[in-house]
C-alpha cells in the first residue's frame, strides 16, 4: 500500500505538468486518514522547495485518492521577502517630481487642515535630533552657535532659518548649532604676523 501511494503521489504531480518531480523525500501522516508525501522538486527559480501532495484513504477502502498538491518552500528555501505595503516603505527624500502622496486619514499630524500640536512636535523633535540640532557633529566641533550669527532668522521654539549660503541655507536649525561659516568667524593671517628675528645657532658670540 505505501509504495503505492507514493506511486500515486509522483502521479499526480508529473500530471499536474508544472516542473520536474524529483526523488521522494518522505511522508508525514496528517490525520488517520490522510498522509503528506515530500518530492524534491527542480523547478526555476524556487530553489530549495518541495513538491507535497495529499492523499487520502478513508477508512474501509482499499486505493488512495489524491486530495491535494502544492510547491511548498523548505526550511532552507530562496523565498521572497514579506510583503511591505508602499505606504510603509516610502522613506524621507523618496518623493521625487510629480509623485503624490497624501496624509492617511485621521492623521495625527493633521487638526483638519491646519498642523497638529503632536505634528509641530514631532517636527521639533526631528530637527532636535538631526543633521541641524544642537548635538549633531557639527555643532560640537563648531566654535560659536547660531544663536549668535548674523546670518540666523529666529523662528521660535529655539529654531530659526540659517541665511548663510556656505552653510546650511534655507535649513531649518536650532538656535546651539554652529559651523565653521559663522558670521563671526575670523581667520588668523598668519602672513601679517610681525616677523621674527632670526637666530643663528652657530654664532661663537652666542
Amino acid at each position: 500500500m505505501a509504495r503505492q501511494a507514493v506511486e500515486r503521489a509522483r502521479w499526480a504531480l508529473e500530471e499536474f505538468g508544472e516542473g520536474e518531480v524529483g526523488k521522494h523525500l518522505g511522508v508525514a501522516m496528517t490525520s488517520a486518514d490522510t498522509a503528506t508525501h515530500r518530492f524534491a522538486a527542480d523547478v526555476p527559480g524556487y530553489s530549495g522547495w518541495e513538491w507535497h501532495a495529499v492523499l487520502a484513504c478513508p477508512p474501509g477502502e482499499t486505493s488512495v485518492t489524491v486530495s491535494e498538491l502544492a510547491l511548498v518552500p523548505a526550511a532552507q528555501a530562496l523565498q521572497a521577502p514579506e510583503w511591505i505595503p508602499w505606504s510603509d516603505r516610502i522613506q524621507p527624500g523618496d518623493l521625487g517630481p510629480g509623485d503624490l502622496m497624501p496624509p492617511e486619514p485621521n492623521d495625527p499630524r493633521l487638526d483638519g487642515e491646519d498642523l497638529s500640536a503632536q505634528g509641530l512636535d514631532d517636527a521639533l523633535a526631528r530637527w532636535r535630533k538631526g543633521d541641524f540640532g544642537p548635538n549633531s557633529a557639527m555643532a560640537e566641533k563648531a566654535p560659536l552657535q547660531c544663536t549668535t550669527c548674523a546670518f540666523f532668522m529666529p523662528w521660535g521654539r529655539g529654531f530659526g532659518i540659517c541665511a548663510n549660503e556656505y552653510s546650511a541655507d534655507g535649513r531649518v536649525v536650532h538656535s546651539r548649532y554652529g559651523c565653521g561659516a559663522h558670521s563671526r568667524t575670523r581667520v588668523v593671517d598668519t602672513e601679517a604676523q610681525p616677523p621674527q628675528a632670526p637666530f643663528d645657532d652657530e654664532d661663537p658670540y652666542l
